[in-house]
């Protein structure tokens, strides 16, 4: 049998991985604050005698597009967009500390304060914050959150967890859409990181990059499917010249 199914198969393994993160982030065009996945392929030689013109498609760490997205004024008190590098802190639905630059939040029914996806947002101590019952809650431009009750004056209720990756521990997507810290460890809040209030990070994926990036990828696809059609033809004739030889 030809080696060209191998290293044919891998590349067509590698189209279709790329399609699918391409798919994904198509899919989020419209997610407030998605950071688009990158995918990543690289040739490796195959080892051994005879096999030295062969080459096998393996996947690359390449992680997200970490450009922030565009601004979207929504004018809502609850609405917030961190500056900078900056991230949100919530609580994943596994009960580990994530991050997040959606900050579109809302109030439960139990007064915990929540994203609209209904992660528990933490504050600066790593605890979920709780606003009085009826109260008008208010973001300031260094995170402190105040809640007001009918006519009486304002008290704050905590601030929120700001985090500021770092070259030594980045942040890595979980396979539930969330980011936590390569190491693991919960990252340290950031008293300097800042918000703007009224204002909500839309996604940074450019749909029509990724258009044209699925449509390029679906060629390739389709020329490894045309490499497999071609070992099998070859294997075919042989078949029909040993047998006449026979």
């Amino acid at each position: 049998m030809d080696h060209l199914i191998y290293t044919a198969m891998s590349g067509a393994n590698a189209s279709a991985h790329r399609q699918a993160v391409l798919s994904n982030n198509l899919a989020n065009a419209s997610t407030n604050g998605f950071r688009a996945e990158l995918s990543t392929f690289r040739a490796v030689p195959v080892r051994g005698d005879g096999a030295s013109t062969r080459v096998l498609a393996l996947e690359a760490t390449a992680g997200h597009l970490d450009t922030p997205g565009s601004a979207q004024r929504t004018g809502r008190s609850l609405d917030a967009m961190t500056t900078g590098n900056s991230w949100f802190a919530v609580q994943a639905f596994d009960g580990t500390e994530s991050y997040t630059r959606n900050g579109s939040f809302q109030v439960s029914s139990e007064g915990t304060l929540q994203t609209s996806g209904g992660l528990t947002v933490l504050n600066d101590g790593g605890s979920p914050i709780s606003v009085p019952a009826g109260a008008e809650v208010a973001i300031g431009f260094d995170g402190n959150l105040s809640a007001k009750v009918g006519n009486q004056p304002p008290t704050g209720v905590g601030r929120l967890k700001l985090i500021t990756p770092t070259a030594d521990d980045p942040l890595k997507r979980g396979t539930d859409g969330l980011f936590r810290a390569t190491s693991g460890d919960p990252l340290p809040n950031d008293a300097n990181a800042r918000v703007s209030v009224g204002v909500l990070e839309g996604s940074n994926v450019n749909a029509i990059e990724t258009m044209v990036g699925m449509i390029q990828t679906a060629r390739q696809f389709e020329t490894q499917m045309r490499l497999l059609q071609t070992a099998e033809s070859n294997d075919r004739s042989a078949d029909k010249l040993l047998s006449l030889q026979g």
